[in-house]
């Protein structure tokens, strides 16, 4: 049993298989006992429509209780680094707030997305790693540099669908956005569709976009491990060719981490990567999704996102289902010991 939930990497593609399932009965059956008398305090260090409700909302069916913290909002805002004299804003550090979090409840989830100005440190994971380091619960992670709960409700929407995805073609594809957004999910987008053993091609507008070694080397192996292909692509035509699922996603270019305008230069012509019917007819009649905020006509077109191939409501919803399925493991929870 794993004690934390802070990427998909350290659990096999037979563990989340497992989560799945019980994510489709739970889907079916969505009220038990299994977190009753349990509290999970979820931080939020970044905005959260979607995260925050699926997981109240779930805690709260399985019959447990959420405290939303807001560090720098309503909760003291939190030092992290190590040996510093605290005479910025930060009212506490980050030993404190484990240590006394873990004597009040039962697991820790955290929201917090990287900084934006070097991504050298950023790719540490150093807020999550800390909260891991000195909490002695469960921690979970509601998006860091990656984001494994979206990973479980696109992979859960994904096999919903299409039913055995091995060598299916799994497109993801960078897309237009008027500011740098976060890697997270096209991190995350690789590196479970690629576990699964589906054909997975990276679309970009050219190498500046390509993400971060460490995701690119994880989904080449986990391909190879699965007898798939990878492929990263700056061609559209060839990439949408005969794909079975399409995700869409916007993100910055690590070469100008933390310089907006300069990343500008380069973003400003590639809005014609917007997904649109054109591009959608050149699939294998394949599902469009996407992780949800999403801004029409400039990610996606109204005739894309209205279609009836789009299936980004049903993945915002499959959250609620596989975060459950999630903390029921965390907690040694199986389906059959419900109530």
């Amino acid at each position: 049993m794993h004690k934390n939930f802070i990427n998909t990497e350290n659990w096999s593609k037979a563990e989340i298989n497992q989560l799945l399932i019980h994510a489709n009965q739970l889907k079916n059956n969505p009220v038990n006992s299994s977190l009753l008398n349990k509290s999970i305090a979820l931080l939020f260090l970044n905005p959260s429509m979607r995260t925050r409700t699926s997981f109240e909302v779930g805690i709260q069916q399985m019959g447990g209780m959420a405290v939303i913290l807001q560090p720098g909002k309503d909760a003291w805002g939190i030092e992290f680094e190590d040996g510093v004299v605290m005479d910025g804003d930060s009212e506490e550090h980050i030993k404190e707030v484990a240590a006394v979090l873990s004597t009040y409840v039962d697991a820790i989830a955290i929201r917090a997305f990287p900084k934006f100005v070097d991504w050298e440190i950023d790719k540490q994971d150093l807020v999550i790693r800390a909260f891991a380091k000195y909490a002695s619960v469960p921690i979970i992670n509601m998006e860091t540099i990656v984001h494994p709960c979206q990973e479980l409700a696109l992979m859960m929407t994904i096999k919903n669908h299409l039913g055995t995805v091995k060598n299916k073609k799994f497109l993801m594809t960078w897309t237009y956005h008027p500011r740098p957004l976060n890697t997270a999910v096209a991190n995350s987008g690789l590196s479970i569709t690629s576990k699964f053993g589906m054909d997975v091609t990276l679309l970009c507008p050219n190498e500046d976009y390509v993400l971060d070694s460490k995701y690119i080397e994880l989904a080449q192996k986990n391909c190879e491990e699965q007898g798939a292909s990878f492929s990263i692509s700056h061609d559209i035509n060839s990439a949408y060719k005969d794909a079975d699922f399409v995700y869409a996603k916007s993100w910055g270019a690590l070469p100008f981490y933390g310089d907006v305008e300069a990343e500008w230069n380069q973003r400003r012509k590639y809005h014609h990567f917007m997904v649109d019917q054109h591009k959608m007819s050149l699939t294998n009649n394949a599902k469009f999704s996407h992780c949800l905020p999403l801004r029409r006509n400039i990610k996606a077109t109204d005739a894309v996102m209205d279609a009836d191939y789009c299936v980004a409501i049903e993945e915002a919803e499959n959250r609620l289902h596989t975060q459950k399925a999630m903390l029921m493991s965390l907690f040694g929870q199986s389906i059959g010991e419900q109530s």
